[in-house]
């Protein structure tokens, strides 16, 4: 839908997501989030797709080791698309990394180009993939 060739192709993507009040509602009990960068330059558009998987691999056992110090909210958004399963079974119900898987900000309605731009992180529209792209992740703490 506008834009977004995964909509309703992932379980973690819209329309399987929280309504934008639910989102306001769950951001509203976080005291703080930490914004990651990953700057990437890829030959091809699907090179993306193993860099992503690794870095939220990578992600979900940060949140983790967040959560065994003491943040039991703690609660990563992953910078991109939930890319754990080559072959995303596209429903929230049925998905096999239930434990794993992630939003990325944009599904749950967060402005990534504001949010990145506040915290003082280069973002742009590219015009080309093989332009260094930069990412954010996000982690929601309590």
């Amino acid at each position: 839908m506008f834009g977004c060739s995964s909509y309703g192709k992932k379980g973690s993507c819209p329309p399987q997501v929280p309504s934008v009040e639910e989102c306001r509602a769950f951001f509203s009990e976080y005291d703080d989030a930490v914004v990651f960068h990953f700057a990437k330059k890829v030959e091809q558009p699907e090179d993306r797709v193993p860099w992503s998987r690794e870095i939220e691999k990578e992600l979900v056992k940060l949140e983790r080791e967040v959560f065994w110090v003491g943040y039991h909210k703690a609660f990563m958004l992953f910078m991109d698309e939930c890319r754990l399963c080559a072959n995303c079974i596209g429903s929230r119900e049925a998905c096999v990394n239930k434990d794993d898987s992630r939003p990325g900000p944009e599904s749950l309605a967060v402005d990534v180009f504001t949010t990145a731009r506040s915290a003082g992180y280069p973002i742009e529209v590219l015009s080309d993939y093989k332009q260094e792209m930069h990412r954010y992740a996000i982690l929601m703490v309590q």
